[in-house]
């Protein structure tokens, strides 16, 4: 396995290449989807997906197309996360976000694109392989970013905008809208290692409780948070279900370490070396963006 940083460097160097490698995209689309492609970022869901695969005994190059993939969904989240009828947001990462650069038109294609963009990629890469280990892995991506993983966590997260808080829905609304996308690195880049399904179960229940960690670290930050650390706005969500709304300060800060002690547990069912994934929940619970 390699350090985080190396699969970060790995990741930010082949976003593009595989992006071109489908073919001749027009120019203006092509900028708006490298705008936000290239904007830096963690790399957490790509990195863990070839962490995962690469641990299990699996091959990082042959997963490498897929990390991409997921990386190319995460980012199209975030456009249009911050369009003017979701979040309206004016900064992501520093910058200014896609559609305050491009135009809500362009914005909206630039994260069509890199929905589409990632199935394609992903789809080729499956064909090549000549086996199902590739298809699973992209069914499993298309699950966890659809209409009953994170596009089901945002529906929620944005009809019940306004409403008091309820834990069952709070609940619904993280694990789809944030822990889909750390459910579907783990279980992808174990599927591609060709992993047994307990292994596969194990790992996904590890990217669920990072993820609700990870969610209530981020309500936590929206209130406590540098915004010039963070790189973009706080104090967004004061109209939105959040587990901060629900629990307070303190109670949120105490679920967040019970959901990382839970995904440490969960890890218990890996067989190898898990230092990796452990740094990461601990990371998380002392971020600051």
């Amino acid at each position: 396995m390699r350090t985080e940083s190396e699969y970060r460097e790995l990741i930010n160097r082949s976003l593009e290449p595989q992006l071109r490698s489908l073919g001749s995209i027009p120019d203006r689309l092509l900028e708006a989807m490298l705008y936000s492609l290239n904007a830096g970022g963690k790399r957490l869901r790509p990195c863990l997906l070839l962490a995962a695969c690469e641990a299990a005994g699996g091959s990082g190059d042959l997963a490498l197309p897929f990390a991409c993939a997921l990386e190319m969904v995460h980012t199209y989240s975030l456009i249009h996360d911050d369009l003017p009828g979701m979040d309206n947001d004016d900064l992501r990462r520093g910058k200014p976000t896609n559609h305050r650069v491009f135009g809500e038109g362009m914005a909206i294609l630039a994260g069509d694109g890199l929905l589409n963009a990632a199935m394609e990629l992903a789809l080729r890469s499956s064909v090549r392989m000549g086996d199902s280990r590739g298809l699973r892995a992209t069914e499993i991506l298309a699950r966890h970013a659809g209409v009953t993983g994170m596009i089901a966590g945002q529906t929620l997260d944005l009809t019940l905008e306004g409403s008091e808080p309820e834990e069952n829905k709070v609940s619904y609304i993280h694990a789809h809208k944030t822990a889909d996308l750390l459910q579907a690195p783990m279980e992808m880049g174990l599927t591609l290692a060709a992993c047994e399904p307990a292994q596969v179960e194990a790992g996904s229940r590890y990217g669920l409780h990072l993820g609700l960690a990870f969610q209530i670290v981020d309500d936590l930050l929206d209130v406590t948070g540098d915004p010039t650390l963070m790189g973009k706005n706080t104090g967004m969500d004061g109209n939105k279900m959040t587990w901060v709304a629900l629990k307070g300060l303190e109670g949120a800060r105490k679920d967040a370490e019970a959901h990382a002690g839970l995904a440490l547990a969960a890890l218990q069912g890996l067989p190898w070396n898990t230092e990796y994934f452990e740094e990461i929940v601990r990371e998380n619970l002392t971020r600051n963006s």
